[in-house]
Order: structure tokens, then C-alpha cells, then sequence
């Protein structure tokens, strides 16, 4: 596999101001118009150009009108503003369209729910400015703002585990070059879930080394309703796509929590024994089995309440969703790895 290149990329020296591209990709949500607005107002050199990847579906995106308010509080920099079409293909998709569409040597990748700090652009400009030849990313530092009056709902504890994750597209910066050589996202990760992480290690792979920055973004809790844990259990077919690409210890190379997947397994396995054995006439067998799967809920859905507000709803919302959880999760591991049975490691593909 080939590495960066001997000499360095534009923007390695101290002595220029690298130029950059912002990239966003948006379902042209109510935040969009904030983190623009952020952007315009963060002291420092702006960005070349700035490309909206507009990724709402089909007829949803003739709707040019939802977009004035966001491009409004662009002000000067409108002018370096281009809008594309995403065609509701997901954000890694949506990510290489922008990517393609800009000609800067670096391209730093925002997601529309986020608002950088107030010296961004200084910062940013400092991050590239000083980043060696074989720098082929830099990851912003996300703060995630929670209630101080009470302990975070289990929503909010998981929005925050952003400020640990390694190499989040909220606020992350690759190099053209790096991005071009790894063939950039890979689209076959649908949701804003686990495609960062896979295009972080192949850029690595490739022999680019990734970094943090200085720069600073700030991203809120969005509001949400209480089946979005039941929802965010799609991402274990994700999970199965990266096992497929780099293999059975991905999640240690990118310091990802490794899930519950195999308690959400047993605890599956044990409701769906009970069943089964009840229905053949065996209720002691079922008794036991029922009572494993009793315990293992349990247990799941203390985790939850234990750490957050325990107020009423947060309680019932934990205990409807701790039941539900195991089988969904169970269920998009298992298609997943039917989805992506084909699947090949990146090396394979990439060659050497």
C-alpha cells in the first residue's frame, strides 16, 4: 500500500495560511442556519469555499425555500457557498459529493448540528498550518454542553460520549490528498454512524497519521423522542460491516466502546427459549428461561436508570426500551452480517 507523499502537501509551512473547504452535509434542519452563523462569526481566515450538500430525499429537496433562512446569515461568504444535491444517500455519501466538489487542499468535514467556537477559523488555520507532511487528518475538540441542575438522561450521556470519540466528522479535517488515495467515505455506511471511524483507518492504514487539533465545536443535545435508543440499534448492522473490512478486533484500533452486543444475544436467546419451550409443554424449562431473560432485562435497564435523572418518564421510557433493545440490536447484527456477507477487507481491496 502506498504512503503520503515525499514532499509535502500545500499549507505544511508555517510561513503560508493553508487554504481549506468546509464541508457539510444537511437535512436542512432548524440547526443549519446556527452552525453557519457560528462559522461567519468565528474571528480568523474563512474558509475557501464552503459546500452545503443538500441530502433530504427525492421531491423533499426541490423545497429551495427551507434553505434561504440558513443562507442568509452567510453574508459575504455566500459567495464562496455552492449547494449540491445529496439525493438522501447518507452522510458519507453526501461527504464524498462536497469532497469532490472542492478544490482547496484541505477539507474540513461539519455536521449541520454543530456551532464552532468563536476563534475556529484562527485555530483551524493554526492546526493546518502546522501539520507535518504526513498529517493526513485533525480532529476539532467537541464539547458537549449537559444540564447542570440534574444528572443527563440516558440520550443526552449518549451525546456526550462524542467528546470522546476518536475522529467524529462533527469537526474533522482531512487532507485532499489522504482522502483521494483511500477513495474517501464509504457509502455503504447509510447512517452518520461508524463511517468516521472506517474512513480513519484506512487513512492510518495508508501510512497518513491523524491528529488532534486545537479548535474547539460545540455540539448541543438535539431534542429527541423516547424511542431514539431503539432507533440508534441500526447501527449494529454498521457494526457488522466493520467487522467485515477490519476484522473481529476493529473496535480496538478505533477506541470504540465495544456495545452489549453479546449480553443483547443471551438475553434474546433466553426470551425466545421461553417461548418455544412453554409452547411445547415444558413450563419448567420455560420458568428458568423466562426468569434468565427477566434478569438479564433487568440489569440492562438498571444500567440505564442508575446514572440518569430517574424521573418517571426517563424511568418508563428506560424500562419500554430495555425490553425492546436486545432484539433489535440482535436483529440489524444478524442482517447486517447477511447485508454485508460479501464484504471484503479494505487491504484486499486497496491492494498493495
Amino acid at each position: 500500500m502506498t504512503g503520503p507523499a515525499e514532499t509535502p502537501g500545500t499549507g505544511t509551512g508555517p510561513a503560508e495560511e493553508p487554504g481549506y473547504a468546509v464541508v457539510i452535509p444537511t437535512l436542512v434542519r432548524d440547526t443549519l442556519a446556527d452552525c453557519l452563523a457560528s462559522l461567519v462569526a468565528a474571528h480568523g481566515p474563512k474558509p475557501a469555499e464552503i459546500v452545503l450538500v443538500d441530502d433530504r430525499p427525492g421531491t423533499v429537496a426541490d423545497d429551495d425555500a427551507a434553505l434561504e433562512h440558513p443562507l442568509s446569515v452567510l453574508g459575504d461568504l455566500r459567495a464562496r457557498t455552492t449547494v449540491l444535491r445529496g439525493g438522501g444517500r447518507g452522510p458519507a455519501a453526501a461527504r464524498n459529493t462536497g469532497a469532490r466538489a472542492a478544490a482547496a487542499p484541505w477539507i474540513a468535514f461539519l455536521d449541520d448540528d454543530v456551532q464552532v467556537g468563536p476563534h475556529w477559523c484562527d485555530q483551524i488555520t493554526e492546526d493546518l498550518a502546522t501539520a507535518e507532511p504526513d498529517t493526513g487528518g485533525i480532529q476539532g475538540v467537541i464539547a458537549v454542553p449537559l444540564p447542570g441542575e440534574r444528572r443527563p438522561t440516558d440520550w443526552e450521556r449518549a451525546t456526550a460520549s462524542l467528546a470522546q470519540a476518536l475522529w467524529i466528522t462533527a469537526d474533522m479535517v482531512y487532507r485532499a490528498e489522504a482522502l483521494k488515495q483511500v477513495g474517501g467515505f464509504d457509502e455503504r455506511f447509510p447512517r452518520a454512524f461508524r463511517e468516521d471511524a472506517d474512513l480513519a483507518l484506512r487513512v492510518l492504514d495508508a501510512g497518513w497519521q491523524i491528529r488532534r487539533g486545537r479548535r474547539t465545536t460545540r455540539h448541543p443535545v438535539r431534542p429527541a423522542d423516547r424511542w431514539v435508543s431503539l432507533r440508534r440499534q441500526r447501527g449494529n448492522a454498521d457494526d457488522a460491516l466493520m467487522l467485515r473490512l477490519h476484522g473481529a478486533d476493529w473496535w480496538k484500533q478505533a477506541a470504540a466502546p465495544r456495545g452489549r452486543i453479546r449480553r443483547h444475544l443471551a438475553v434474546t436467546a433466553a426470551g425466545a427459549a421461553a417461548c418455544l419451550l412453554a409452547a411445547a409443554g415444558r413450563p419448567k424449562a420455560a420458568s428458568l428461561s423466562a426468569l434468565g431473560w427477566a434478569l438479564g432485562t433487568a440489569e440492562f435497564a438498571w444500567a440505564r436508570i442508575a446514572p440518569g435523572p430517574r424521573t418517571r418518564d426517563e424511568v418508563v421510557t428506560m424500562l419500554v426500551t430495555s425490553v425492546l433493545i436486545p432484539p433489535a440490536a440482535v436483529r440489524h447484527r444478524l442482517a447486517g452480517l447477511w447485508r454485508h456477507r460479501d464484504a471484503r477487507p479494505w487491504q484486499e481491496v486497496a491492494g498493495p
